[in-house]
């Protein structure tokens, strides 16, 4: 069975070194994640940041989607239906820990979440 990509299949890579990668992506209107998640006011779940973050770390890094332990993670600010993200994130090898920044493209200061979780390499 193919991974879901939720629609999200548009990322383009800002920068790319052995343990870092910058993405641009849009989180469509379209994604199932907005699916009842509110009819009135679509938000993206905290979930699915979570999991569009592992998703991106095992496609860069590696790492397995399973995830043994969430050292820190915090959710600064909503993220609405077509939404411009840039994903940073940086892959800790001998740590074993992936850390990212997910914020607004065009103002970074706007910081939607942003953490550090353990990661089992394949």
């Amino acid at each position: 069975m193919p991974e879901n990509l939720h629609d999200i299949v548009n990322e383009t890579v800002l920068e790319k070194a052995d343990n870092k990668v910058s993405l641009k992506f849009v989180i469509p209107s379209s994604s199932d994640f907005f699916d009842g998640h509110f009819p009135e006011f679509k938000l993206l779940p905290a979930v699915a940041q979570f999991e569009i973050i592992t998703r991106f770390s095992r496609k860069y890094f590696g790492t397995q989607r399973y995830v043994p332990s969430i050292k820190r993670i915090k959710f600064s600010a909503p993220i609405r239906p077509d939404s411009v993200i840039r994903l940073d994130l940086t892959h800790n090898v001998e740590k074993g820990t992936v850390s990212f920044t997910m914020a607004d493209f065009d103002i970074s200061e706007k910081v939607y979440s942003s953490g550090s979780f353990c990661v089992i390499d394949e």
